[in-house]
């Protein structure tokens, strides 16, 4: 008796349990790499920039509940195509590919320049983002806003991206630029360690409103 006692009630507590959570992925893609230095940042490679940068980046979406998959850890040469595969094989519900450069002001966003067409079984790789513009311009709206409210300042533009035009996913290109005042002399640099914080947390704030606004179901 006491036997089946003990294990109504083992029963009864897996059948309260809370479920697992749930998974939201997020691809980060640090650019360039190997013997692709990317733009030079005064006394630093863009290469080494875009890394260090998602480093920080996925360590503040990491502590908000985020699974976080990188195109590169380390200064390895990874191909536009394997960049996609990555994003693709993870499932993404948004990539972000980081870049960086010294001239403009703020940051530079992008989405891909394919024009949208009705979700198909079928995509052709090179323009598989043909099927997720839509999304990715929401997702660029999103970001948008994080940073405007942050007084960062934002350059909206749509251009070919390799590597973005073949994920299947929601996916914006940034390029981090000194954060310059009205007459255009630099008021903070790239390597500005509290610009670049700006700069990270309000990507991170962009990306739990993203997540929030996900379609159930959507996560994993």
């Amino acid at each position: 008796m006491a036997a089946a006692v003990a294990m109504a009630a083992c029963a009864s507590t897996f059948a309260q349990a809370p479920p697992a959570a749930s998974r939201f992925v997020v691809v980060l893609d640090a650019a360039h790499g190997g013997d692709d230095y990317g733009a030079h940042l005064g006394s630093e490679a863009e290469k080494v920039y875009t890394l260090a940068f998602t480093v920080r980046l996925r360590s503040l979406l990491m502590a908000r509940g985020f699974t976080v998959v990188t195109t590169r850890d380390s200064d390895d040469a990874v191909e536009p195509d394997h960049r996609a595969e990555i994003a693709n094989h993870a499932n993404a519900q948004a990539c972000v590919s980081l870049h960086a450069a010294e001239s403009g002001s703020g940051v530079h966003l992008f989405v891909s320049s394919l024009a949208p067409v009705q979700d198909a079984h079928f995509l052709a790789w090179k323009t598989a983002q043909a099927a997720w513009v839509l999304r990715s311009l929401s997702l660029a709206g999103v970001v948008n806003s994080a940073l405007s409210h942050a007084a960062v300042p934002v350059t909206l533009g749509r251009t070919a991206l390799p590597g973005i035009d073949s994920m299947t996913c929601p996916a914006v290109a940034i390029e981090i630029a000194p954060d310059r005042s009205s007459d255009a002399s630099e008021s903070a640099g790239v390597d500005d360690p509290d610009y670049q914080a700006s700069v990270a947390d309000a990507l991170a704030a962009a990306l739990v409103e993203w997540r929030s606004q996900a379609p159930e179901g959507s996560q994993q």
